[in-house]
């Protein structure tokens, strides 16, 4: 049974830092592209960035770049989302999702190429 499980939301001050873990069991990584994705109540879920299963390659939403990163380890099967400088408008639930390495690119926001999901997660930014 495959399953990815994320970990460290939370609640933090604006400015703060949180990192986000997506671990995964019943596959290998090695095969994936992995994406963070948020939805807040009300708007589309948004693609937040996405990295390769192989080179390092990665794509961010203009709302983070520069603020969040994200990384892998294969080895631990699991994918990281280093956020910094955080802004309330962060608050919101995020997913992790996998993505066939053959798909990955830039059309890494279409949802219809990903095949598994995990619960999601809060994270809210408040002071």
């Amino acid at each position: 049974q495959v399953q990815l499980v994320e970990s460290g939301g939370g609640l933090v001050q604006p400015g703060g830092s949180l990192r986000l873990s997506c671990a995964a069991s019943g596959l290998s990584l090695d095969y994936y592209a992995i994406t963070w994705f948020r939805q807040a109540p009300g708007k589309e879920r948004e693609g937040v960035s996405c990295i390769s299963n192989s080179d390092g390659s990665t794509y961010y939403a203009d709302s983070v770049q520069g603020r969040f990163t994200i990384s892998r380890d294969n080895a631990k099967n699991t994918v990281y989302l280093q956020m910094d400088s955080m802004k309330p408008e962060d608050t919101t639930v995020y997913y992790c999702a996998t993505l066939p390495a053959l798909v990955f690119g830039s059309n890494w926001r279409y949802e219809i190429n990903y095949n598994y999901w995990g619960q999601g997660i809060q994270v809210t930014v408040s002071s």
